[in-house]
């Protein structure tokens, strides 16, 4: 088994899987608990939100397009989930995503759920289709600098900044969350886009804008190159995100430079055992490989 250590937390292995509608409830969370090194929350506000209407979701054969609108019961409303986790779970870190407008709200619902007893907190500053939150404000490293900070003044537990692809430079980002005293990077949420029904001749998704985010296989060598790019200019630990669906792809974010890594599209449907047998193979290459210690797999791209 590889156990990781990442900004503290204790993970059994180093896989997760990536905030989205798989962990809204403490079900899924205590479920996925079995497998993961490390289970994150769906993204959290301060208020309950129905989300968009349907259809929020587009199916592809290199990846899924979605524009939920950020579904979620409020802060309050999720406390419930998070206590019935904790009293379940004794060995497996819970990560609460979190999302606002302001520096005051993220910090706000920071400590609320710290409070409630989660092992660590995930900045959603990457949400690609909603207006006034996500990457609309975590598109600016002043933004970036300004949310991390007003959080990391009233939280203990260890704090995570994920990050959007939809920038000219994700580097300047991940710069802005290290300097604000961030704890990690998690790297990337999924990437604007937009389907158009050719008979209806107009957008499919039901969001304001008629886009949404990309996620899944296709996205793969976007979030590689990101976490390739970040691991070089920041000293914290980077947790890849974006595309993961076998063992490989896994392989590929670690030697990018990511100390652990997040499965979001692939586990849709509950496929949970996909992270054990994942992590069964990363070991099985380590062997074959040659390589004793998971820390030398971490980066190892950049000394090739």
């Amino acid at each position: 088994m590889i156990q990781v250590e990442l900004a503290g937390l204790k993970l059994k292995n180093p896989m997760m899987n990536a905030s989205g509608v798989l962990s809204v409830s403490s079900a899924t969370l205590i479920e996925g608990a079995k497998y993961a090194g490390a289970v994150v929350t769906k993204s959290i506000g301060k208020d309950e939100r129905p989300g968009n209407p349907n259809p929020t979701v587009v199916w592809y054969e290199a990846g899924v397009l979605n524009a939920m609108g950020l579904p979620n019961p409020g802060i309050h409303g999720f406390i419930p989930e998070i206590r019935e986790y904790l009293a379940s779970v004794k060995d497996t870190p819970l990560i609460c995503s979190i999302f606002a407008s302001t520096p005051e709200g993220f910090a706000e619902l920071a400590k609320i759920a710290e409070d409630a007893g989660v092992h660590a907190i995930e900045l959603n500053l990457s949400c690609p289709h909603e207006k006034g939150v996500g990457m609309e404000i975590g598109s600016s490293p002043d933004h970036v600098r300004e949310i991390t900070s007003a959080v990391k003044k009233v939280c203990r537990v260890p704090v995570f900044v994920k990050l959007t692809p939809n920038t000219d430079n994700i580097v300047k980002l991940a710069s802005a969350a290290e300097d604000a005293k961030a704890d990690g990077i998690v790297a990337i949420n999924t990437l604007r886009a937009m389907h158009i029904d050719i008979w209806f001749r107009r957008p499919v998704l039901a969001s304001e804008s008629g886009i949404g985010g990309l996620s899944g296989p296709a996205i793969l060598p976007v979030g590689v190159r990101c976490v390739y790019e970040i691991y070089e200019a920041v000293d914290i630990p980077v947790v890849g995100a974006g595309g993961v669906s076998k063992w490989e792809d896994a392989v590929e974010y670690i030697l990018a430079g990511a100390s652990a890594v997040q499965v979001g599209t692939a586990l849709l449907g509950g496929n949970w055992q996909l992270i054990p047998s994942m992590c069964e193979r990363i070991e099985e290459y380590m062997k074959k490989e040659g390589i004793n210690d998971f820390k030398d797999l971490v980066g190892a791209a950049h000394k090739a």
